[in-house]
């Protein structure tokens, strides 16, 4: 599958919410109250939140159409949720070596395998990759990420279970340094804001890594399972209010019908999305390309209603 062809079929059970009000649009002439309000609805089931699937529709209202017609409404569609994304943002450049990235979230979004896919994705890219395995809270973590740093081919940094993930964070970074990685990938515990204790350690963390320098870490990314919907912007802005989050991975889109609580979340934040994840392979975590999450919600109507009806 080509690039745009991944999220097309990652977003599927999301683009079915949306492509029932579309498909009702065949004998109509007109952009009716009634249209608008179905489609409105329809939105809201995507997790898109009431705050866009209200502005869109009122954008709709405002368009000017006056023969309805079902490309050109796709094409609005397309063009007015790009609106509410942030501009893309390709996979920062390793400019120190090594770049550090924190990598956080609760347990259960994906985080581990997408520390696996993003050691894989920059390996690819030709850089020499380090893990962390600082999450040294949940019972089978550090086992479970050395499987994935073996499948992976990219060395590990670990310590027992119980030890301090600080101290896990600091000597990775050493170790990284010492062996010329250019890049330094940190797993952590999976905590809620309202673990109290996790959240300091997440604090220590970071003034740990700061002794090497202060602008450690270069990168902190929070990952965010897209089935939990519109829980995942209290995720956000839970863990922003903590220690600042510069990008989004946004995990198992391709299995949910809610995929538009991605634009619900990074409007609201204004946090970036960074990157996607469509599939279980190592090489389905995609970079995010807003004109192609915009066109992916909205395009194939035909064929995934067809799909959908067999």
């Amino acid at each position: 599958m080509g690039f745009f062809s991944k999220i097309a079929a990652g977003l599927q059970k999301t683009r079915q919410q949306l492509t029932q009000a579309l498909q009702s649009l065949v004998g109509r002439s007109a952009l009716t109250p009634e249209f608008l309000e179905y489609l409105e609805e329809c939105l809201i089931a995507s997790d898109m939140g009431v705050d866009i699937a209200t502005s869109l529709i009122d954008k709709l209202r405002k368009s000017g159409i006056k023969e309805l017609d079902k490309d050109q409404l796709i094409e609005l569609l397309q063009k007015y949720t790009l609106e509410y994304l942030p501009p893309f943002l390709p996979p920062p450049h390793i400019t120190s070596k090594p770049q550090v990235i924190l990598v956080l979230g609760v347990n259960g979004v994906g985080k581990t395998t997408s520390i696996a896919k993003l050691a894989h994705y920059y390996k690819s890219q030709g850089h020499s990759v380090l893990v962390a395995a600082a999450d040294t809270f949940r019972a089978g973590a550090i086992e479970q990420l050395a499987e994935w740093c073996n499948r992976v081919q990219v060395d590990l940094v670990r310590h027992q279970a119980g030890s301090d993930a600080s101290a896990v964070a600091f000597d990775a970074y050493q170790a990284a340094k010492s062996r010329n990685h250019s890049l330094l990938l940190i797993d952590t515990a999976g905590r809620l804001h309202n673990k109290e204790g996790l959240m300091e350690e997440l604090k220590k963390m970071v003034r740990v890594l700061q002794k090497h320098a202060p602008e450690l870490p270069h990168e902190t990314l929070l990952v965010l399972d897209a089935h939990t919907g519109q829980n995942a912007l209290a995720q956000a802005v839970a863990f922003n209010a903590v220690h600042p989050i510069q990008g989004l991975v946004i995990t198992k889109l391709d299995g949910t019908a809610k995929g538009g609580a991605l634009l619900s979340v990074t409007h609201q934040t204004k946090i970036p999305v960074k990157w996607i994840g469509v599939g279980e392979s190592l090489s389905d975590l995609l970079p995010f390309d807003q004109k192609s999450f915009a066109n992916g919600l909205f395009s194939e109507v035909e064929v995934a209603t067809s799909t959908q009806s067999n």
